[in-house]
């Protein structure tokens, strides 16, 4: 079950990586020695305190000493999983029924790493899952030495918080007071976001099934607040998404730029670093000169401060790509979601080795070969 972890200057998007370590540890398969091991036992057993936590959010409804202001985003939650499942044909499950409240504000620091010269991850060995492209900390000062320590070994670093967990339909995952920092906006954005992962989740497919979830989150969201006649929450969805279609585009041509001007020196670290230098602050350039006058919903300052370096990129990079081609064809449905939805898993199941091209073909009439 691959890691996935995403960018927001808002929100954080669900941690997918701690079924790997339930599966190990009450399957009793935990092959895995030394640190390795105790770091699976350790989230493990996070794991199994949010589980034991959780209470159903319809009771939470019903209780008259629920927070005004809780009641309120559980409704959101509600509605959005109603919605999912009714007018987009996900499988929702049994997913965001229930909550648990965990005792801080971030549930985990996610840490990744590249390869300064390359566009190539750091990744760990995991047991069953094998090697993922990052590792998700409880404990948050041992995330930050290890950050410390791949960085004092030459790699580029990338930490960051994330708010919850996703075990992709295969446990009933709990909404976590975590979360609900997010505004109401996010949060239904969010859980349609999660219940397309347990809908379908193409294997070793990374950044197609992180875009689709993308596509289909923002997507819903705003269709959800359409059919509720907040015309003005759908708009706000609606231009977030195109923001982070903006965004998406940028990150990869900037990761298309790099590849080439590596691939150009592959004997060579010296120019390849003076490339990479040299990309980098031309990418700064453009983000704040030309991207961030056409954000609508980011600050300006995020130009300016967002980290540019090929740990950051190839994390950012997972779920920007290809965003366009999922709204193309969505146009070509006349904007039917549940259509749209339907023929991107198809298609995915038929093309697994390339789903991104697949759709492509379908959104100009055409099929795959």
């Amino acid at each position: 079950m691959p890691l996935t972890v995403a960018r927001r200057t808002t929100r954080a998007r669900l941690l997918k990586w701690l079924l790997a370590a339930v599966l190990v540890v009450v399957g009793g398969l935990l092959i895995a020695v030394g640190p390795t091991a105790c770091y699976v036992s350790r989230g493990a057993w996070e794991e199994a305190r949010i589980l034991s936590r959780r209470k159903p959010i319809s009771a939470m409804l019903n209780d008259p000493t629920t927070a005004p202001a809780l009641r309120a985003k559980l409704t959101v939650v509600e509605a959005a999983r109603r919605f999912a499942h009714d007018s987009l044909g996900l499988k929702t499950g049994e997913s965001f029924t229930t909550y648990s409240h965990v005792d801080h504000d971030t549930l985990v620091l996610v840490l990744s790493a590249a390869y300064r010269d390359r566009l190539v991850p750091y990744t760990w060995w995991f047991p069953i899952v094998g090697r993922v492209p990052y590792k998700g900390y409880f404990d948050f000062n041992a995330g930050r030495q290890a950050a410390a320590d791949l960085k004092s070994r030459g790699f580029d670093v990338y930490i960051r918080p994330s708010a919850a967990f996703s075990t992709l339909g295969f446990f009933n995952d709990p909404l976590l007071n975590t979360t609900l920092s997010a505004d109401s906006l996010d949060l239904a954005n969010t859980v349609i976001h999660e219940v397309t992962h347990n809908t379908y989740y193409a294997p070793g497919s990374v950044p197609f099934n992180e875009s689709f979830a993308s596509f289909v989150g923002a997507r819903g969201a705003a269709a959800l607040f359409r059919s509720r006649g907040d015309s003005a929450a759908a708009a706000r969805v609606d231009a977030r998404w195109q923001d982070d279609k903006l965004l998406g585009a940028f990150w990869a041509n900037l990761s298309h730029t790099l590849d080439s001007a590596f691939k150009a020196h592959p004997a060579d670290s010296l120019a390849r670093m003076t490339a990479r230098t040299e990309i980098y602050a031309h990418a700064r350039v453009t983000l704040v000169d030309s991207i961030a006058p056409r954000l609508v919903t980011i600050s300006p300052l995020y130009a300016k401060r967002v980290q540019l370096d090929n740990a950051a990129l190839l994390a950012r990079r997972v779920y920007g790509s290809g965003l366009d081609v999922f709204d193309e064809l969505w146009a070509r449905n006349g904007n039917d979601l549940r259509i749209t939805i339907q023929q991107v898993i198809t298609q995915a199941k038929r093309h697994p080795k390339d789903p991104f091209e697949a759709i492509r073909a379908a959104a100009n009439g055409q099929e795959l070969h």
